[in-house]
């Protein structure tokens, strides 16, 4: 494999780098808190990182952090690098970013992962791809190191949009469960039971089946997943909506609502604590 450059080692980046240095794979790492693995070599910055590899994954939360990387990544990049954006970017930066490495001889993928925290400590995200045939070859080795089901999206910056859209739709469904939940509650429902009509029935989706129980009846709210990262996947979602002249209201509503949420929690509480938010036992 090639010697890889891995820039971003918070809750998911780092478990994600810890399979790689696990499987073997040549690694350097960079992070700006300062964040390092045992026995892999930490650079002491963007530009020195892309000196030592010339295939480069970002892990990092938001296109903002992407373009302050990059402003100290690109002008060191060898010709012929790869550069692999992970975290959850507006596919339009993506775009341009994309078109920004071609100009230096250099190439990118889009490749957000679906997942929680202990999906990227076992190696078994999803990973959506999205860029040219023969960068992706090139990278699914890398890839498959850290990551079970590949899937391949497209033109550069369509996995990001559907990364954003994947999460919208994810949280309509998470809402609805705790809004269904507070109502089951409020009438003495057991939610145990509830959960299983839920996930026997019509109404089952990802959040009933990996949510209710274990994180919202459980009241452990520990999913794996920020509620400002949600958040900001569903502003990358408004946008694309904006963008496509697509009414979506639920979207527009759902967009609302964790924006509430984000006020009275902040934006490193656990994504299911929108249950907790909505039942009014949050406290700012």
């Amino acid at each position: 494999m090639e010697h890889v450059g891995f820039i971003g080692l918070g809750m998911m980046g780092r478990p994600m780098a810890m399979n790689l240095a696990a499987k073997q794979v040549p690694l350097t790492t960079l992070d700006a808190a300062g964040v390092t693995l045992e026995g892999v070599p930490a650079m002491a910055d963007a530009a020195a990182l892309a000196r030592a590899s010339r295939l480069i994954i970002l892990m990092l939360p938001d296109s903002k952090a992407v373009a302050a990387v990059m402003a100290g990544l690109l002008p060191a990049l060898q010709a012929g690098s790869l550069l692999i954006d992970m975290g959850s970017s507006e596919p339009g930066e993506t775009r341009r970013w994309a078109a920004a490495l071609a100009e230096k001889g250099c190439a990118m993928l889009d490749a957000p992962v679906s997942g929680s925290v202990p999906k990227a400590r076992a190696g078994t995200l999803a990973i959506m791809v999205g860029g040219a045939d023969a960068d992706f070859t090139r990278a699914e080795p890398v890839l498959r190191a850290m990551g079970e089901a590949i899937i391949r999206t497209g033109a550069i910056g369509s996995a990001h949009a559907m990364k954003a859209l994947n999460n919208y739709v994810y949280a309509a469904g998470l809402l609805a469960v705790s809004e269904a939940a507070q109502m089951a509650e409020a009438q003495g429902l057991d939610l145990g039971i509830f959960a299983q009509v839920l996930n026997a029935s019509s109404g089952r989706n990802i959040a009933s089946e990996t949510k209710l129980a274990q994180e919202i009846t459980s009241r452990r709210y520990a999913g794996g997943f920020q509620l400002g990262l949600m958040r900001k996947d569903l502003e990358t979602a408004g946008g694309i909506a904006a963008a496509t002249g697509a009414e979506a209201p639920l979207l527009a509503l759902l967009r609302a609502r964790w924006t509430e949420a984000l006020g009275v929690l902040g934006p490193r509480a656990d994504n299911t604590e929108i249950h907790r938010y909505i039942t009014g036992k949050a406290k700012p």
